[in-house]
This record gives C-alpha cells, sequence and structure tokens, in this order.
C-alpha cells in the first residue's frame, strides 16, 4: 500500500508539475503578445526590435516549457509489485503444486503422450493469463518483459529435458516414477530460482558494473554452447551423488516412489533420493544461465522470478512430451547460443551506451535500452523460430532419405533414435 500511494502521488504530481508548466507556458506567450502591443508605441525602430526579439525569446521559452511538461507524465514508470504481490504469487505457486501432485498425480503412473500434451497445454495457458494480468495491472511494457523472460526460459528448459531423460536412463528410474522426482525437483527450483533473483537483483542495485559481467557469462556460455558440440552426462561422477553415498546409508532396491526406506530395521534413502540430488544439482547449473539472461531484458524482479517460475512449472509435462523425439530439435542449441549472445551482448552494450565516455555511435540517454522490449521479443522468437524449423527440415531430409535406401536395400536395418550422451547405465548402489 505504501508503494502504491508512493506512485499515486507521483503520478499527481507530474500531472501538477504538468498542469502548472502549461500555465506557465501560456502566460509568458500572453506575457508577450501584450507586452509588443503596450511598449510598440512608446519605443522606436530599433527598440521595438530588441523589445521583440526578446519578448520573442520569452515565448519560445514558454513553448519549450509546454512540450517538456507534454513528455513528463508519459514517462512514468507503471505500478511498482509489493510484498503483497509476492506473497499472492507465491501462495498460486503452492495451490497449483499441491493439486498436482496430490489430486491430479495421485498415484503413480506412466504418462500417455495426449495427457502430457495437455498438460503442457495447461501450464502454457495459465502463464499466459498471468502476463494478462501483467498487461492490464502494469502495461504492456512490463507484459512484453514477462513473455521474453518466459520464452528464452522454456527454451532452456529443452536442453533440461534431455538432461533428465540421461538421468533417469542411468539410474534405470521406472516411467511411472519419474514425475514424482521432478515435483520435488520443481519445488527444490523454485527456492533456488528466488533465491539467484533477489541476489541478482540485489547485486544489480547496489554495483551497476555486475551487468556487464552477468552479459560477458552469457556471451561465453552462448560461445561454449554453439561450437562445443554435445557435451557428455555423467551422472556417476555428480559431487552431489557421491557426497549423499558417503554421508547416507543407500537402500538396495528402489521402494517403489519413496525416497526413504527402512532395511534390515535401519533407515536409509533409497536411489530415487540420490536421483533427486542429481536433479537438483542440474538445476542450479541451468540457473546460472537462465537468471542473467532474463535480467538482461528486465531489472525487474519480480517480473524475471515470475517469468522463470512459470516456465519451470510446466517442464515436468514438457519432459514427458518431448524426451522421446528431442532429435527433432537437434539445432535447438544454435538457436539458444544466439538468444544467449544477443541478451548477453545487449547487456554490455547498455552498461557502454549509458557511462560519460561512450563512443557517440553507442550513447544512450538515461533509462534509454538498445533496444525496446518488442523489438528484443521479436529477436528471441526469430532465433529459436528458425532453429527449429531448420531441425524439422534436417529431420525430414534425413527420413527421407532413410526411407530411400530401405527401398532400395530391404535388408537395412532402420535407423535407431538417438544414443544417450551419458554412460552405460547401471546401478547406482
Amino acid at each position: 500500500m505504501g508503494r502504491e500511494r508512493d506512485c499515486s502521488f507521483l503520478v499527481a504530481s507530474a500531472a501538477f508539475a504538468r498542469a502548472r508548466c502549461l500555465l506557465a507556458a501560456a502566460g509568458l506567450s500572453y506575457a508577450a503578445r501584450g507586452s509588443i502591443q503596450v511598449f510598440q508605441p512608446l519605443c522606436n525602430l530599433r527598440g521595438r526590435a530588441v523589445i521583440q526579439s526578446f519578448l520573442g525569446q520569452l515565448s519560445a521559452a514558454g513553448l519549450a516549457i509546454s512540450a517538456e511538461a507534454n513528455a513528463l507524465v508519459p514517462q512514468l514508470p507503471g505500478p511498482e509489485a509489493t510484498q503483497w504481490h509476492w506473497l499472492g504469487f507465491g501462495i498460486c505457486v503452492a495451490v497449483l503444486l499441491v493439486l498436482d501432485l496430490f489430486v491430479f498425480h495421485r498415484e503413480s503412473h506412466e504418462p500417455s503422450l495426449r495427457e502430457s500434451f495437455l498438460w503442457t497445454v495447461a501450464w502454457v495457458s495459465l502463464a499466459l493469463l498471468f502476463n494478462a494480468y501483467i498487461w492490464w495491472w502494469r502495461g504492456p511494457q512490463h507484459a512484453i518483459n514477462f513473455l521474453a523472460g518466459y520464452l528464452v526460459e522454456w527454451s532452456l528448459s529443452m536442453d533440461n529435458v534431455f538432461v533428465f531423460a540421461v538421468i533417469f536412463s542411468f539410474f534405470r528410474v521406472p516411467v511411472k516414477y519419474q514425475y514424482r522426482v521432478l515435483f520435488w525437483g520443481i519445488l527444490g527450483a523454485v527456492v533456488m530460482r528466488l533465491t539467484f533473483v533477489l541476489l541478482g537483483a540485489a547485486l544489480i542495485h547496489r554495483f551497476d558494473w555486475v551487468m556487464p559481467i552477468f552479459g560477458a557469462f552469457l556471451i561465453y556460455t552462448a560461445v561454449k554452447l554453439a561450437f562445443s558440440g554435445e557435451t557428455d552426462v555423467d551422472p556417476e561422477h555428480n559431487i552431489l551423488m557421491r557426497l549423499g553415498r558417503k554421508v547416507f546409508r543407500v537402500a538396495k532396491g528402489l521402494h517403489g516412489n519413496h525416497f526413504i526406506a527402512r532395511e534390515d530395521g535401519k533407515l536409509c534413502v533409497t536411489p530415487l533420493f540420490l536421483v533427486l540430488l542429481v536433479i537438483e544439482s542440474t538445476d542450479v547449473v541451468f540457473a546460472v544461465d537462465s537468471v542473467p539472461a532474463i535480467f538482461g531484458i528486465t531489472q525487474d524482479a519480480y517480473i524475471v522470478f515470475t517469468s522463470n517460475i512459470c516456465a519451470i512449472l510446466g517442464l515436468r509435462a514438457l519432459y514427458f512430451l518431448l524426451a522421446g523425439v528431442m532429435d527433432l530439435f537437434r539445432y535447438l542449441n544454435y538457436g539458444l547460443s544466439a538468444v544467449l549472445g544477443f541478451v548477453g551482448l545487449k547487456m554490455v552494450l547498455e552498461f557502454v551506451g549509458h557511462q560519460p565516455w561512450a563512443p557517440g555511435f553507442i550513447a544512450l540517454k538515461p533509462n534509454q535500452h538498445l533496444f525496446s522490449p518488442a523489438q528484443s521479443l521479436a529477436i528471441i522468437m526469430t532465433c529459436l523460430a528458425v532453429s527449429i524449423v531448420a531441425s524439422v527440415i534436417a529431420k525430414r531430409r534425413e527420413d527421407r532419405s532413410a526411407g530411400d535406401d530401405v527401398d532400395g536395400n530391404p535388408e537395412t536395418v532402420a535407423r535407431a533414435g538417438p544414443e544417450p550422451r551419458a554412460s552405460s547405465p547401471k546401478s547406482p548402489v
């Protein structure tokens, strides 16, 4: 309420200042015209020219004040998010997670492709509904920033899908138990993302030079993603899993969907708990990329956090929808690389552009951005769309070529799916 009152007071003050400036401008112009009529009979030709020049400048000053007043109100920021907005969003997320686990997915089962598709549509629809609320509440600029941040996080989540598939394959986790592991993994991700966002916002607010550091890190990540090829994912050497084996007593079997079980009268953690530790550790790595990327789009902590959470809430349904068809997105890493590179370069150039020593071709005014929110959103969507379309075209050409080979040689064996990037699956205990 305090911030809302402050914002209302700011709007009222600006409107009053604008009205005062307009009155002053009108007064100056009227005084100029009236003074010319009064002094014209009393002065000679030279005196009239001097007075007319002075009063003309006075009238021009009034017009300048009027123009500045007209630009005053549109530049005001929209309403700020208060602690009640943060609390309300947190309650909504908690309610959705409780309904998801204890109502809709109460029994462990293997989700069908149709069920996963419908749940993906449901989570995306909820995110777009919240985006519409942002538009109504804070205006189109914040809504566009939210949508851009959501798209960046959602596209980065596609890379998470393949890593999760490798982890579950390594530990030989049945599909019907994977959803519960991902649920608790998402719950931990919400807490970690909140920590990352608040810490990042505090650093940016206190030290503005943090922004180019974030930008340089994103550029490095983009180059690594584009040119390093496919990296191996080896859960066997995961630090948290190795630590969990040393600290906890590990059960010999899965024990269903439980994380803690009793064997020989002693409590012990199940291999499913080790899987959860690996999932949580990988999410920390993903958060290091995604959170700075959204800060490159907007520095509003509420928009950064909500767009991030709305994207990862639908990650479980997205996993079951895409885990078997990830070869359709073979060029997505190049699209993600372009997005991260664009955001990182934008962060660095905007920091340089706001410095007094900035070169003229990138010099920016205070609060001016290199790209508008709508332009940034268009560039992000273009990069992702081009990479996905290229992947689909390559897949179709490959399938057509494989079909021609089969027709020419009936003994040709159908090509198998993509090989996992992990070590050969084996039991963690």
